[in-house]
């Protein structure tokens, strides 16, 4: 095998592609590139991990065909280190891989293609398309809230619900929950013509790399596709591919409170501000100290928000629109600022009941037409 290609064409192409290689593996060739050449000009490079893949065709000059497995790391280290705009790769039958610019060559092992793992099937009848700009939104405000390494495995990722122009996702774990609906502009790939409705629920892993790899413009489309074990997001001229997880998601909408005793409403950026100021005392490392948490304290027209540790304490007031009874609750203060930061608005209305009991964060306008959203949050036990 011999190819010429640009040299920034395969770096802006490899960037994506690290996130499917495989680390150290009792299988060598899930850590490498599998580079297919075909003429006229052709060079299809992947990465698949076992998990998720992804996958990219480009252009360049192929002198002759071949189908060869690189180690991603190596190779796209060298690809940063040579000097030119041009670069060639030859794949001799001893799998010696040279890669050459210049003056310059570097030497390195191949494995042949046919070792590489058997990808999924990348095309279906089933599928539907929707704007990246809208996907990436309703990502940022959910995915925090997943499970990682949960017991429970459905809530390892983001549960996915479409049903014709609706969108529905969420994301929960032991502590917390994010669901965000949006009204957007779904269109039918169904071979059939089928009406659109599918839930499922993409793993960890892919739901973060998927955010980094589409974009947050509202003009441009992610197309996904669907098989039985299998979910393939087709981005610009990327294929990402990934499994599903497999089991029925939890019945979230049963465990969210929806009559609480107590409101709350007050400005978003204040309450950001002053819970970042008490994150410098309950995420302070002290030896031999657990973290602290964050004490929420109603009282009348005011919140105070309080920390202690052994590093010291911090104490904030804010303001407020307060319907109900005095209350004092806690919480992980991380959890709690992921929470209210998720809520994109002005105004934030905290719904609560009692110390122990969920407390449900929203938009203090409430929700639109177009978009619903609500985030839960557990609060922890005082032990003063």
């Amino acid at each position: 095998m011999k190819i010429i290609f640009d040299r920034q064409t395969v770096l802006l192409a490899t960037a994506p592609l690290m996130c499917a290689a495989g680390g150290k593996s009792t299988l060598p060739a899930i850590e490498g590139i599998r580079i297919e050449a075909k003429q006229p000009d052709t060079c299809t490079l992947t990465t698949y991990d076992l998990e998720k893949g992804l996958q990219i065709t480009i252009e360049a000059k192929v002198i002759e065909e071949g189908c060869y497995i690189i180690n991603a790391q190596k190779f796209n280290q060298t690809m940063r280190v040579m000097d030119g705009g041009e670069v060639s790769l030859t794949v001799d039958k001893n799998m010696n891989a040279v890669i050459e610019s210049g003056k310059s060559s570097h030497k390195m092992i191949a494995l042949r293609g046919e070792e590489f793992p058997e990808l999924p099937m990348l095309q279906s009848e089933k599928g539907f398309s929707l704007p990246a700009g809208t996907l990436k939104e309703m990502l940022g405000k959910t995915m925090y809230a997943m499970g990682v390494n949960d017991q429970r495995n459905v809530l390892n990722g983001t549960f996915f619900e479409v049903e014709n122009n609706r969108l529905l996702l969420v994301a929960c774990d032991s502590f917390k929950l994010a669901k965000c609906i949006m009204n957007t502009t779904v269109e039918n790939k169904n071979a059939d013509g089928s009406d659109l409705r599918y839930r499922f629920i993409v793993p960890v892993k892919t739901v973060n790399e998927l955010y980094k790899l589409i974009s947050g413009d509202s003009d441009a489309q992610v197309r996904i596709h669907m098989t039985r074990k299998h979910i393939i997001f087709y981005i610009g001229e990327l294929i990402f591919f990934s499994r599903l997880v497999d089991g029925e998601y939890i019945d979230f909408d049963r465990i969210i409170i929806r009559q609480h005793k107590i409101y709350i409403t007050l400005d978003r950026e204040e309450l950001i501000s002053a819970l970042d100021r008490a994150a410098l005392i309950t995420e302070e490392r002290v030896a031999g100290s657990v973290r602290s948490h964050v004490k929420l304290q109603l009282e009348g027209g005011l919140l105070k928000i309080l920390a202690a540790s052994a590093a010291g304490s911090t104490y904030d007031e804010i303001e407020v629109e307060h319907e109900g009874g005095d209350l004092l609750i806690a919480f992980n203060n991380r959890f709690l600022i992921d929470s209210v930061r998720a809520c994109e608005c002005e105004r934030v209305r905290i719904a609560l009941s009692s110390p122990l009991t969920s407390v449900n964060i929203e938009p203090a306008e409430g929700g639109s037409e177009k978009c619903e959203d609500l985030f839960m949050l557990l609060p922890v036990r005082m032990k003063d």
